[in-house]
């Protein structure tokens, strides 16, 4: 009987691995169906001191295209980007069970990139290589999961579609959603230690997501996905498939929240304790909480596939726009748009999937069909960093492959500032701690 992690193939959330269907690069244009599968991370190996990293190979989500990986990337000159001064780069920055390597080495960015432009290393969900990447601001990475060895005899870690570090800065958690699974990643022994759902078997019955997107632990452990194709929400106990709260019906997939869901892809914690649900089926956002109390729904304006709506501070959010040509949208909770950035031509985004606010302020975003994780200059407009070569997928240093997932590292990551923020809650969104709301500071839109 094989282990993964400690966890017997007999544990009803383990199943025996089903090997990833091969992808095709770039499929006709997705219709209103779904998005994401999340993703893995971790560290580098011991010899990699000039992080000159291999990789693997993989594919995207439903709906939108998929990656073969295995494309020889061609040196190409980056465009979007520009230029900026050549300041020294800010120290890199380790953070809880990340132990990082000295960097060395020569950093892989697109030309004109400021590595002033982040305040700490970039977690990337790397979908069509199969891989998590910690990359720093100088573009070298600094981790990557999984390495040779680092998964069981006969199991398969799936694409990733998003990868987010858990608020104790122990683990990730993983969203494999062509894989239909979630995986929960101990980070210092680089083991999977969870794992939820059946690989490659999509379903709604016990035990099953059908493309389960954007997974999050809470600071309880409660364990909280949208499960797109079944169009519900889940709250999940941490360590058994016990569904604490569900909201949206498997049989109905439209805009009635908390009823039901129209294919819901993103469910984001807030600064308060409330989440943002973002529903592809009718375009629209809702603030809601884990009781099921529905605050308002808003279509964000302009936007033609909403994908992964948050917070940027209190009472404006940030959506993308996973269309070609995409966009990145701020907009208020009366619908209203604040601040838009949709560039033509070669400069244009394609598919973006996720777009985070920086704490300077600044925009992350992952440009999925670009094949790039860039930064936006919310004052100038500009793309003013950039990892990856626009177009031109690859596994070589300085390349990717459908990145589908962002998260800053520690201390800045998603769930590390708003557990930080909110101080811990219960599963119902009540506070059992005491910590104060901290919104950041924001220029204005």
């Amino acid at each position: 009987m094989h282990t993964l992690a400690g966890l017997t193939q007999n544990d009803p959330l383990v199943t025996s691995p089903v090997p990833v269907p091969t992808a095709v690069r770039r499929p006709g244009p997705a219709v209103a169906a779904v998005v994401a599968v999340a993703v893995l991370a971790a560290l580098c190996t011991a010899g990699l001191a000039g992080c000159t990293p291999p990789a693997s190979g993989g594919q995207h989500n439903p709906g939108g295209r998929h990656g073969p990986g295995g494309r020889s990337p061609a040196a190409v000159a980056s465009n979007g980007i520009s230029q900026a001064a050549g300041r020294p780069p800010p120290p890199g920055r380790a953070g809880n069970a990340f132990h990082l390597l000295p960097a060395r080495g020569r950093g892989h960015l697109a030309p004109g990139s400021d590595p002033h432009a982040l305040p700490g290393d970039v977690l990337i969900a790397d979908e069509g290589n199969n891989r998590l990447l910690l990359v720093d601001p100088r573009g070298r990475i600094r981790w990557k999961f999984p390495r040779r060895g680092d998964m069981p005899h006969g199991h398969v870690f799936g694409p990733p579609d998003d990868a987010f570090i858990a608020p104790g800065g122990h683990a990730i958690i993983a969203t494999q959603e062509m894989h239909d699974t979630v995986s929960v990643i101990n980070i210092a022994t680089r083991h999977i230690t969870r794992r939820y759902g059946h690989p490659g078997v999509p379903g709604s019955a016990h035990g099953y997501f059908s493309h389960p997107d954007d997974a999050m632990l809470l600071p309880g452990g409660d364990l909280l996905v949208a499960d797109i194709m079944n169009c519900r929400i889940l709250l999940i106990s941490p360590g058994r498939w016990h569904v604490r709260r569900q909201f949206g019906r498997t049989s109905s997939c439209r805009h009635h929240p908390p009823a039901r869901f129209g294919s819901p892809n993103g469910v984001f914690p807030l600064d308060d304790g409330h989440f943002l649900v973002t529903e592809i089926n009718g375009d629209w956002v809702d603030e809601m909480s884990l009781r099921g109390h529905v605050y308002w729904s808003r279509h964000p304006p302009g936007v033609g596939y909403p994908s992964d709506a948050n917070e940027v501070g209190r009472g404006r959010y940030l959506v993308a726009d996973y269309s070609d040509p995409g966009q990145v949208v701020i907009f208020g909770r009366s619908g209203r748009a604040l601040w838009r950035f949709r560039p033509g031509g070669k400069r244009a985004l394609n598919h973006p999937s996720l777009a985070l606010p920086l704490p300077n302020g600044n925009i992350l975003v992952n440009d999925d069909y670009n094949d790039r994780v860039i930064v936006i200059d919310r004052r100038t407009k500009r793309i003013i960093w950039q990892y990856g070569h626009r177009g031109v997928p690859g596994r070589a240093a300085g390349y990717l492959d459908n990145p589908d997932g962002v998260d800053l590292s520690p201390p800045d990551s998603l769930l590390i500032t708003h557990a930080a923020g909110w101080g811990a809650r219960d599963h119902s969104g009540r506070r059992t701690g005491t910590g104060r709301i901290q919104p950041r500071p924001q220029p204005p839109a």
